[in-house]
């Protein structure tokens, strides 16, 4: 074989192999913020003093314990409407149960959606999915949403935090 085309042969593996481990740029982007998500979201849960899950600036605004409920309720919908699963079957778990089976059921759903997210690939992006009202959602679109209801309700509790003299996560520790 002449060099040249060892060498043309060699690059086309090196690409094929590059482009094999960049088959899912936008799913492996999608697990990593899940799970940036997970640990800011569970390290605020775990934060905030239980003595203050009540607590809202404002009466028109959610609870500390509201907030962290409607995440665990979201989760799992949303993570089982992105990979094609059918959300766990679970035991209400009401914003009144307290900080520690809240924290353990966000820590719950969280598990599941790294277990349901490990199985989607870039390749059924365009597919459609059911999240609210009538309208189809392309998987993709799935994934924005449920990525910036993550920051949304971070940011929330991470304000909520800081009303109560406590920092938030991401104030402690240097971002990955």
């Amino acid at each position: 074989m002449r060099p040249s085309l060892l060498v043309l042969a060699l690059g086309s593996c090196l690409l094929a192999q590059a482009a094999a481990a960049q088959s899912a740029p936008v799913s492996d982007a999608f697990r990593k913020g899940e799970e940036r998500a997970s640990r800011h979201l569970v390290a605020a849960a775990e934060e905030m003093p239980a003595a203050k899950y009540g607590y809202k600036p404002t009466p028109a605004q959610m609870s500390f314990a509201d907030v962290i409920h409607h995440l665990a309720e979201g989760n799992d919908f949303l993570c089982a409407q992105i990979a094609g699963a059918t959300a766990p079957k679970r035991d209400e778990v009401k914003p009144a149960a307290g900080k520690d089976k809240l924290v353990a059921r966000l820590k719950e759903t969280f598990d599941f959606c790294a277990t349901a997210l490990a199985k989607v690939n870039d390749s059924d992006l365009g597919g459609k999915v059911k999240l609210f009202g009538p309208r189809d959602f392309t998987r993709a679109e799935a994934m924005f949403i449920t990525v910036d209801d993550w920051a949304d309700h971070y940011g929330q509790l991470a304000n909520y935090l800081r009303l109560n003299g406590q920092l938030p996560p991401t104030a402690k520790e240097k971002e990955e």
